[in-house]
């Protein structure tokens, strides 16, 4: 049947060569183990409703079985009467039971290989399940350590331009510190110069003076 060789494909599921191939294997091996539940869950029902034809016969057979059994009371009854007719026609229901029971029987017979055959594939894909789910826990793991690797390794070669960037950064702070000290020497010595102004205007002042003083001003 389809489902049972969608299962078997499962069984056989190399999940080294999918991580390999994945794009993102995290979310690649999730959904493996999500088909597989999904499996597991179709296969189980499956199981359910062979078990419940199995009991379907099973109960088909026992009616079979009571109705012939009611039949050959019937023809001994006729019998005892002295009714022939009617117990042969009851003898001929008899058989009909009978030989229907027996059939049942086969079918019965078939419908428990089935029934095995079901249950043998629900547990080896169970078990597979449970190895599966801690196979993919590892292999998570692994996954998730790698790119962990994986991206340490980057940062340390530097691909994006970290330390240029970060030398960019430090030689623009200089230049801000360069300049802002620029700034303050400029704005000292204008201070130092109005300050020597004011010195020669209070020279020139005194001077002013002691010439007025000579002149008699």
């Amino acid at each position: 049947m389809a489902l049972l060789q969608r299962v078997s494909t499962l069984l056989r599921a190399n999940l080294n060569d999918l991580i390999d191939r994945a794009e993102n294997p995290e979310k690649m091996l999730k959904q493996v183990i999500l088909d597989m539940e999904n499996q597991f869950i179709q296969v189980k029902t499956q199981v359910a409703l062979a078990l419940a034809d199995l009991h379907l016969l099973e109960k088909k057979k026992r009616d079979h079985e009571s109705k012939h059994g009611e039949w050959m009371r019937k023809a001994e009854l006729a019998v005892s009467k002295n009714e022939e007719s009617l117990a042969r026609v009851a003898l001929r229901h008899a058989l009909t039971d009978q030989q229907l029971s027996e059939n049942y029987e086969t079918q019965i017979a078939e419908q428990e290989h089935q029934v095995e055959y079901l249950k043998s594939a629900l547990r080896q894909l169970e078990t597979k399940l449970q190895e599966a789910r801690a196979k993919v826990d590892m292999l998570i793991v692994r996954d998730r350590r790698s790119r962990g690797s994986r991206r340490a390794a980057t940062a340390q070669q530097d691909p994006q331009g970290g330390d240029r960037i970060l030398d960019r950064m430090s030689a623009k702070v200089t230049r801000n510190e360069v300049f802002g000290q620029a700034i303050a020497e400029m704005a000292f010595d204008d201070a130092y110069d109005r300050l020597g102004a004011l010195e020669r205007d209070q020279k020139i002042d005194l001077l002013l003076d002691e010439l007025k003083s000579r002149l008699g001003q």
